[in-house]
């Protein structure tokens, strides 16, 4: 059987540290795009729940290389023109199966799609199988004076709609500090329970 060399550098502090920085940097710099074109987004994804659990307890942040973003569909030239303005460059790509596009933008000529900013639509579904849709743009926490930060319920039910393992652990997180617990069945759409409650009994997974 063969194998496949990987090349790997000298382990570094600095090497650590500059990838969390590119992540945080972009951010900053893609919502600052937004923000000077007055354009509605709300910060979601990793960001979001790290921005969310550093509030209670900073030993449970997780570093994410995605910058993810809602925004409003009917916005998307406007986006496009305000994202350039920064350097980035938009990408549109199918999704296997057939299932829709991504919509994304790079940072600059060369850069990788997984280091890029990455869109999802307000009031629309992720794709066909999504149990609820996306939150609403106006969704945030007007607490938040950074960027425009999804509001925990929305934050927490598009984890539960996604599902998938990073989902998951994120959910987690928030279980461990007790930020996520029985009282949210209430809060969250009845076509979610099911997962919450999976989560609640089996909180180690």
């Amino acid at each position: 059987m063969s194998e496949t060399a990987v090349i790997l550098g000298e382990t570094s502090w600095t090497r650590m540290s500059e990838g969390i920085e590119k992540v945080k940097a972009r951010l900053r710099r893609a919502t600052a795009l937004l923000e000077a074109a007055r354009l509605p987004y709300a910060v979601i994804g990793g960001n979001a729940v790290a921005a969310w659990v550093s509030r209670v307890d900073d030993s449970v942040v997780r570093n994410t290389r995605d910058v993810d973003l809602l925004v409003r569909r009917s916005d998307m030239e406007a986006i496009i023109t305000a994202m350039a303005g920064g350097g980035f460059i938009h990408r549109s790509v199918s999704i296997l199966g057939g299932k829709g596009r991504i919509e994304m933008f790079l940072d600059g000529p060369g850069a990788k799609a997984r280091d890029g900013v990455h869109l999802i639509f307000s009031g629309e579904k992720v794709n066909p199988e999504s149990l609820e849709p996306s939150p609403e743009v106006a969704e945030i926490d007007n607490t938040h004076v950074d960027f425009r930060l999804i509001d925990l319920e929305a934050l927490v039910t598009m984890k539960l709609t996604s599902y998938r393992d990073k989902d998951r652990v994120h959910l987690r997180d928030m279980m461990e500090i007790g930020m996520l617990n029985e009282s949210w069945l209430s809060r969250v759409p009845t076509s979610l329970r099911d997962r919450l409650q999976a989560l609640l009994d089996d909180p180690e997974g």
